[in-house]
């Protein structure tokens, strides 16, 4: 029986742990690392590397909106309105085969994009493709861990020296975004 909003969802703190926490607190500094890049940005823009300003932009703005969403859990919003539509297509009991589908088109996606991000900052200082490592990591792990396959959880929840898999994929992409962020704004 759905009881919330959207059938078992509704607006609240997705992850009140300390992990949690932790976890909206880097994206607050990886967002507040590159906002500082972008205000400090001072040289002209390299043909080879004409992009790579509206790189960081693209990436603060992802920041901003993946850290706010990271507390509202507005992607499991998304992930009951498709589990919703497919018990009601009566498709859901072959959601399997969807969701593997799913993650491989998720993966081109991201090295397409990644792909074609890289051919715009192409040129640009190293810690601007470390940003791009670090951004596309981060956002393709947020993609399929929306997505809430009970494999994919099982295995993003497994504990590796006592740190869930997903904490360390999650922060450690954070973790190169700032660095990169923090290298790129010395480079100038």
């Amino acid at each position: 029986m759905n009881q919330g909003l959207i059938g078992n969802w509704s607006p609240g703190i997705g992850d009140p742990s300390l992990a949690g926490w932790l976890t909206v607190l880097l994206y607050g500094a990886a967002a507040w690392t590159v906002w500082r890049l972008l205000r400090e940005w001072t040289e002209p823009p390299r043909h080879s590397a004409r992009y790579e300003k509206w790189f960081w932009r693209m990436l603060l703005l992802g920041l901003v909106m993946l850290g706010i969403n990271k507390q509202l859990d507005l992607q499991s919003a998304l992930t009951e309105i498709g589990r919703i539509m497919a018990d009601k297509q009566g498709w859901y009991k072959h959601r399997s085969q969807f969701q593997m589908a799913f993650i491989a088109g998720i993966a081109m996606l991201g090295l397409t994009l990644f792909a074609a991000t890289l051919n715009l900052i192409w040129g640009a200082p190293s810690p601007t493709f470390w940003g791009l490592l670090g951004g596309t990591g981060l956002v393709v792990f947020v993609i399929i861990r929306a997505a809430s396959f009970h494999h994919v959880d099982a295995v993003l929840g497994h504990r590796f020296s006592g740190f869930q898999v997903n904490w360390i994929v999650e922060m450690g992409a954070l973790l190169v975004i700032t660095a990169s962020a923090w290298r790129r704004r010395g480079a100038h």
